[in-house]
């Protein structure tokens, strides 16, 4: 995979753009990609704790190259989550508010 370092989004743009007018493979540069926001999370976690159990939620859960990015990097296998886990957020959002709803709303 290429190296891309920077973790600013336009500065790893501009890594991206040399990469490509290099002639980089684009599969190693989007495998740089994945390792790159793998391993900024990776950082974050350290700083926080790792739980037992990770999963993927949003659209970049169906990216199956950053699941397994983030499965090495962290040393943990990333739960697959069933269909459309790009609205997990949505959804544990609307049970928080029907948790903390005073009135019943029919929907």
């Amino acid at each position: 995979p290429a190296t891309i370092t920077s973790q600013c989004s336009v500065f790893a743009e501009s890594e991206v753009v040399t990469l490509v007018n290099e002639g980089t493979d684009l599969a190693d540069i989007v495998a740089g990609l994945h390792n790159s926001i793998a391993g900024r999370l990776n950082s974050m976690v350290r700083k926080v704790g790792l739980v037992k159990d990770v999963a993927l939620t949003g659209g970049c859960a169906k990216n199956a190259g950053l699941a397994k990015a983030l499965e090495e990097q962290l040393k943990v296998q990333v739960i697959k989550l069933p269909q459309d886990p790009q609205i997990t957020g949505a959804i544990g959002a609307a049970l928080i508010a029907a948790e903390k709803t005073t009135e019943k709303v029919k929907v």
